[in-house]
C-alpha cells in the first residue's frame, strides 16, 4: 500500500485548427495547411518546456485526434486535445496560458485559424496528514511495514482534487498489479491485496476517525480550514471553462 501527498491539478482543451483544402500534389500554394498549423503549435509547446519549473511538475501532452480528410489533400480542419497539468493553481494556469499562445502562434504562422476549447479539469490534490497517519497504521497492521511506500507527489490527477479544496481528504493508493498503469500490460494479479485488504484498510480508517465519540473526526474537521468555499469553486471553475476562436491570418 501506498501514502501519498499530492497529485497534479488538470485543464483540458478540445482545438481545432482551420485552414483551406487544396490539390496537395498540384496547387499546395492555394491552400493553408491546418496540420502544419497543430505541427507548429506542438513545437512550440516544447519549446516552453525550459520554463517549466522542475517544482510544479506541469505535464502537456497533446494528441492529434484527426490529421485531415486524404493524402492528397491539403489538410483544411485538424483536431487536437491535450491535458495541461501543474502541482498549484498558479502554475496551471501559468502554463494554460503558455499553451493558449503557442497554439494561436501555429494558426498565425500559416495563416489559419484555431478554435480553443478550455474544460475545467481537476483541482491539484492535497492530502490531510491526520487522516493519512490513520490510514497508515491501519495499512501497516494489515500488510506490515515493509510494505507501505510514500510518494511525495503524483503527475497524474483526480476528483479528489476538488474535494480536498472543500473539505478534509486522503487519497491512498493499494498494489496487487503489474503492469504499467494506462497501458494494455496493466493486469491485477493479487485480488485480496488490490481489493480486500484495500477496502479493510479504509473501513478501518472510517471506523477510527468516527469512533470515541468522533475525536480523531472533529480534530480534523475544526484543524483545516477549507481552501475554498463551494461558491468559490463553482466560480472558479466556471470561469475556468471558455471558448475562443484566433484568426490568425488577420492577426
Amino acid at each position: 500500500m501506498c501514502i501519498s501527498n499530492t497529485n497534479n491539478g488538470t485543464v483540458a482543451k478540445r482545438i481545432q485548427f482551420l485552414g483551406k483544402g487544396a490539390h496537395a500534389g498540384g496547387a499546395p500554394h492555394l491552400g493553408i495547411n491546418a496540420l502544419n498549423a497543430a505541427t507548429m503549435a506542438m513545437t512550440a509547446i516544447n519549446y516552453n518546456r525550459e520554463t517549466f519549473r522542475d517544482d510544479d511538475s506541469i505535464r502537456v501532452h497533446p494528441i492529434i485526434t484527426k490529421g485531415g480528410e486524404a493524402v492528397s489533400a491539403v489538410p483544411a480542419d485538424v483536431r487536437m486535445e491535450t491535458f495541461v497539468r501543474g502541482r498549484t493553481l498558479e502554475a496551471l494556469m501559468d502554463a494554460n496560458t503558455k499553451v493558449d499562445r503557442a497554439l494561436k502562434a501555429g494558426a498565425m504562422a500559416v495563416g489559419g485559424s484555431v478554435k480553443i476549447q478550455t474544460i475545467p479539469g481537476y483541482m491539484p490534490l492535497q492530502q490531510h496528514k491526520g487522516m493519512a497517519d490513520i490510514f497508515r497504521a491501519n495499512a501497516v497492521n494489515l500488510v506490515g511495514e515493509e510494505n507501505i511506500g510514500y510518494v511525495h507527489h503524483r503527475g497524474g490527477s483526480t476528483d479528489m482534487g476538488d474535494l480536498s479544496h472543500l473539505m478534509p481528504v486522503i487519497h491512498p493508493y493499494v498494489g496487487g498489479a503489474t503492469g504499467v498503469g494506462h497501458s494494455a500490460t496493466y493486469l491485477i494479479e493479487d485480488y485480496s491485496l488490490a481489493v480486500i485488504k484495500g477496502a479493510k484498510a479504509l473501513a478501518y480508517t472510517i471506523i477510527d476517525i468516527l469512533g470515541d465519540g468522533a475525536s480523531h473526526g472533529n480534530s480534523i474537521v475544526g484543524g483545516q480550514r477549507a481552501d475554498m468555499t463551494i461558491p468559490e469553486y463553482l466560480k472558479f471553475m466556471r470561469n475556468l471553462a471558455s471558448e475562443e476562436t484566433f484568426d490568425g491570418g488577420n492577426a
